[in-house]
């Protein structure tokens, strides 16, 4: 039995944050034809994907492929998206703490409750030490839908091993990414001649760590050609409406008071795909700093092991998975020297950059959107054959 159709509840464009740009990509992705030589099960017809957007406030004018909008400050929010979501053959709930009304948006369980289609939950978030209403959610979450998915093999052993699911459900599917990988300016290795350049976007704010990278350039002011680095990106807009530019005003001090503010550079725009990805091929080493030690996943990651790129980060599980063949380095949380000692061993190292760069290609083919898609579809098949969604509870 193949899908005809998926509603998938999460937040979407217009809207600016991680979980946002992970759906716009996975609503293409299933829509789209899939890898050359794979003939879709339903012979060239796609199927149609509705997303029920969750937002602060309804947009008059949203993207065609919204079939519904769920206003966190609507009571009736949760039961409205539930009865959104059971016009489609399957629901793909996208789950980040946070994301849905009520505190840790415990309001989520309402909709997944009234769910009378299969369902499958994709958990971006996996805590090894949860708050008891974090535990609940991700109980019942787990409870009330036939299949779970993580993007990283830790994410699914740590719900396994610290909550009361069934391994049978939980599939691991990576983290998908955009192709860059052949055809584009800077993809053949060069020796590095001109300005190395190291790079680091996403949404600002505190934990992404920009300034133990900052620290680490005053460490490797030596090297010749000196070395460049670019923070690419806005201010978070939560981050923004409660602190403003704080955070991104503190981390340019820091750079005058290290000494490096010309080989710092911020770029302050949240930029279109086809933009990011120019300054992704230009880059020489992709950074980050992360901070935190509960991030299961990261998309800058993904993207850029796509590109080919070298990868220097701290060791948040999705990291230690993606670089454990060679495509990266990792280093200590808050640590400059950690970081400048790999950054110098990066520019200086005899074959070390072709190296990583080799193997990033190398595991790129999994991580595309093309894949990633595919996966999900065969779940979403296998899914609605099985029609395993549980009772509630």
């Amino acid at each position: 039995m193949s899908v005809r159709s998926y509603g998938v509840l999460s937040t979407y464009s217009p809207t600016q944050c991680g979980l946002a740009a992970f759906t716009g990509a996975f609503v293409d992705a299933l829509t789209g034809p899939g890898e050359i030589g794979v003939v879709p099960v339903d012979f060239g017809r796609r199927p149609t994907v509705g997303v029920v957007a969750v937002v602060d406030s309804s947009d008059p004018t949203p993207p065609p492929e919204v079939a519904h909008q769920w206003e966190r400050s609507d009571r009736r929010g949760a039961a409205a998206a539930a009865t959104a979501l059971n016009r489609f053959d399957i629901a793909i709930v996208q789950h980040e703490f946070g994301v849905y009304s009520g505190r840790d948006g415990i309001d989520v369980l309402e909709t997944v409750r009234a769910l009378r289609v299969p369902t499958i939950v994709v958990l971006h978030t996996v805590p090894v030490t949860p708050t008891p209403q974090q535990r609940t959610i991700l109980e019942q979450l787990t409870r009330n839908c036939a299949a779970v998915v993580t993007t990283t093999n830790t994410a699914r052993r740590r719900l396994i091993d610290h909550y009361p699911v069934d391994p049978t459900m939980v599939r691991v599917i990576p983290h998908g990414a955009t192709d860059n990988r052949s055809g584009q300016p800077g993809d053949q290795h060069q020796p590095i001649s001109r300005t190395p350049v190291i790079l680091t976007w996403g949404l600002l704010g505190e934990g992404k760590g920009i300034e133990w990278g900052i620290d680490a350039m005053a460490h490797i002011a030596d090297l010749r050609p000196a070395a460049h680095y670019r923070v690419v990106g806005q201010t978070h807009p939560k981050v923004l409406a409660r602190h403003g530019e704080s955070y991104r005003t503190g981390l340019r001090d820091r750079a005058q008071r290290r000494g490096v503010t010309n080989a710092v550079h911020f770029d302050a725009r949240y930029l279109a795909d086809v933009e990011l990805y120019r300054l992704i091929r230009q880059a020489d080493v992709v950074l980050l700093p992360y901070d935190s030690r509960e991030r299961v996943t990261s998309r800058v990651l993904s993207e850029a092991i796509a590109a080919g790129k070298p990868v220097i980060s701290t060791a948040f599980p999705h990291a230690e998975e993606l670089l454990s063949t060679g495509a990266g380095l990792l280093v200590d949380r808050e640590s400059p020297t950690d970081i400048a000692a790999a950054l110098r061993r990066v520019f200086t190292e005899p074959g070390l950059a072709a190296r990583m760069r080799a193997e990033a290609k190398r595991i790129a083919p999994e991580l595309l959107w093309t894949s990633v898609g595919r996966r999900y579809r065969d779940l979403a098949a296998e899914t609605l054959r099985t029609d395993t969604k549980l009772a509630t509870a």
